[in-house]
Order: structure tokens, then sequence, then C-alpha cells
């Protein structure tokens, strides 16, 4: 992982507790530390963003603005997110932006001026990791009890929750020169212990 310029978190289960199509804004809780990890990525400059699968508009079980409601309400907790990319299709829909297809991640990298290379995708299933590996981009699995172990066993990094894969990025970019804040690893420094093994 060299350069980090963005971070694209997938939504349910990720940044918030996952609630089956939900398309109430009040419903919208936030995993624990994910607020206080997205607001240290910030402060690094480095950006963020949102890629998630709504296929609950494709099967009519929500419509588009029940999702831009629990996207804003997301934003209102979060502070806003740089980009978002939203698939509204099913599973056989055949489009290039459902995940694990690579789309969603190759247009957001695109609109915040980022190399797919230059971006990791934080997510809780398989999906996720598929679609950053065929798009180019470094992933990291965080399991949830909804993740499938074998999906657990073929990601390349897992964190036990979301703020461990956050701390792996930001020292991912600690150790580049050329990271947004341009600071590198002081010397002697090792990684948190919690972020050992798999991570970066």
């Amino acid at each position: 992982m060299n350069t980090v310029k963005a971070v694209l978190f997938d939504r349910d289960g990720t940044l918030i507790e996952d609630v089956p199509y939900n398309g109430d804004p009040e419903r919208v809780r936030p995993v624990e530390g994910a607020r206080e990890a997205v607001a240290e990525l910030r402060a690094r400059g480095i950006r963020t963003g949102v890629v998630t699968n709504q296929s609950g508009i494709a099967r009519g079980l929500l419509t588009a603005a029940d999702v831009r409601r629990v996207n804003r309400r997301v934003d209102e907790l979060f502070g806003a997110f740089d980009v978002w990319a939203v698939c509204p299709h099913g599973p056989d829909d055949g489009c290039h932006c459902r995940k694990p297809q690579p789309g969603m991640i190759q247009w957001a990298a695109g609109r915040i001026c980022a190399n797919p290379a230059e971006c990791v995708v934080i997510g809780d299933i398989g999906a996720d990791i598929e679609a950053a590996h065929r798009a180019g981009a470094h992933a990291i699995l965080v399991p949830t009890p909804q993740t499938r172990p074998e999906e657990t066993a073929a990601a390349p990094r897992v964190a036990p929750d979301l703020p461990t894969a956050v701390r792996a990025v930001l020292e991912a970019a600690a150790r580049d020169p050329h990271a947004p804040d341009g600071n590198p690893a002081r010397p002697g420094s090792r990684p948190d212990a919690a972020a050992a093994g798999r991570l970066p």
C-alpha cells in the first residue's frame, strides 16, 4: 500500500449498522468507532467516500429517494463524504457497478481525482474485496456475523473492526513520504499491535 489518497467505505455493516433494505433515516446507527475513524482520515487529508449496493431499489423494496434520505442522514452523522456511489441494480441485472464489479470504485476514484491504486476499500463481505481487486484498489475486510468464513479466509487483509482498519491505512500513509500530510513515519515507530499480522 503506497500513496493513499482516499478510503472508500461500504455503507451497511461497515459504516452503519446493517438494517436490511432500510429506507428510514431514523434507523441509521453508526458502527462503534466509525465516526472517529472517519474523522482521523480527514484530519490527515485523506478523502473519504461511500460505495454501496442498494438492490432494494431494483427489488421494489426501496425508492431512490429513500436511499438518498438515508445517505443524507449518514452525512449528517459523519460529516459530508467527498463522494457517494450507489448501485440501484439487482444481482441479475448485469450492470458494471454492482459490487463485485469494479464500476462504482472506478467512478468514485475518478470523481475525487484519484487513481484506484491510490484508494483503499473497506467493507464487510467478499464482494467489497473482489470489487476493489478488479478495480486495482487496495482492500481491507472487516468481518461481521454476516461475513462468510471463506470470505474472511480469502481476503488479503483483515481487521477486527473499523478503527483498526483505519489505523492500518494511516500507518501505511505515514510510511509514505508522499502521503497527503507529507509526514513520514517516525524513526523507530512500530505498527499498532492490533494491526499486525494480515494488515499492511
